[in-house]
């Protein structure tokens, strides 16, 4: 049957998805085309195709226990020199991704793994560039903000092209959004 590449991650929505991506390709990172703006809760891994409806089936059950909260995105930060990668921080909603990706990384589960790093939730918005490239983006989305209710994450494939596509979105178990998760998502960029 083969194997292929997945991922689980919470998107960014729109506006912000789309904007933090053109920023992304803006900075030089010719992969931000290829991987739509996300946080990640599962890095890439590769597994047996057949095993996709086990994978599925543990997704939706995360899924069934988490609840909706507020996520919120404020200024940067950086894994350099450990890690050629400028990203934005999450100021809130850290706490439950923590929770989520080590559920669906749960060592009983089809997604057990160590991760090569400590887990740490953020959106990339440079990786691999140049460090002119980097220590811009570091800059210029040092003001940046962002929020909105989390409702679910999603599961996706790298395609043999390189990019990466949405197999199945998974809405969490509680239908209430809390009222401070915000009944619009709302975000800000730094005047120039």
């Amino acid at each position: 049957m083969g194997t292929v590449t997945i991922g689980v991650s919470i998107a960014v929505p729109e506006p912000h998805g789309s904007e933090l991506q053109e920023l992304r390709a803006g900075f030089g990172d010719a992969a931000a085309h290829g991987i739509p703006t996300h946080v990640t809760l599962l890095p890439p891994t590769e597994v047996d195709v057949g095993r996709l409806p086990a994978i599925e089936t543990h997704l939706a059950e995360v899924a069934a226990a988490g609840r909706p909260f507020p996520m919120r995105l404020s200024g940067t930060g950086s894994f350099r020199p450990l890690s050629p990668v400028v990203y934005v921080r999450v100021a809130a909603g850290a706490e439950e991704c923590t929770w989520l990706q080590m559920q669906v990384r749960d060592g009983s589960g089809p997604l057990a793994r160590d991760l090569l790093f400590p887990y740490h939730p953020h959106v990339t918005v440079a990786h691999g560039i140049d460090e002119a490239g980097m220590d811009r983006a570091q800059e210029e989305l040092a003001g940046y903000e962002a929020q909105w209710p989390c409702l679910g994450f999603a599961l996706y494939e790298q395609g043999q092209d390189g990019v990466w596509r949405k197999l199945r979105e998974f809405v969490f178990g509680g239908a209430v959004v809390p009222p401070q998760a915000g009944a619009r998502a709302d975000a800000t960029l730094p005047s120039a």
